[in-house]
């Protein structure tokens, strides 16, 4: 999927973003979010109108970026391995796994930021 560019402030497309979308089978519901730098995080609950059907939670990895004035966004979920691994660890309990490969790289991605950091030696492994 490409790009959707939009002639809003990046505030008001992460407004956007994270607002409830009421549709005419679902609704969507932002549960949580996060930026790192110019990528929104956020864990959305799609809860169908149809009560045959099961409510989803996905985390979702939103790419955002301003070009001439404008800012757009190109989103993607875990189900497609974002290639991107700042994701909020506490998301990873928030919805089910769907790509563990991406899951484990999340989770290697803050060890070894926490290692930068100091906040844990490399014998505390």
């Amino acid at each position: 999927m490409g790009w959707l560019f939009s002639h809003r402030s990046r505030r008001e497309l992460i407004a956007a973003l994270i607002q409830t979308d009421d549709t005419v089978h679902y609704q969507h519901v932002t549960l949580a979010h996060a930026l790192r730098g110019n990528v929104l995080w956020s864990v959305v609950q799609s809860t169908p109108k149809d009560p045959a059907k099961v409510a989803r939670t996905v985390i979702h990895c939103t790419l955002m970026q301003g070009s001439g004035g404008s800012w757009g966004y190109k989103a993607m979920d875990e189900s497609v391995h974002p290639y991107y691994y700042s994701c909020p660890k506490g998301y990873l309990t928030m919805a089910p796994e769907v790509c563990s490969e991406w899951r484990e790289k999340v989770l290697a991605h803050h060890q070894h930021r926490y290692l930068q950091r100091g906040l844990i030696k490399e014998g505390d492994r």
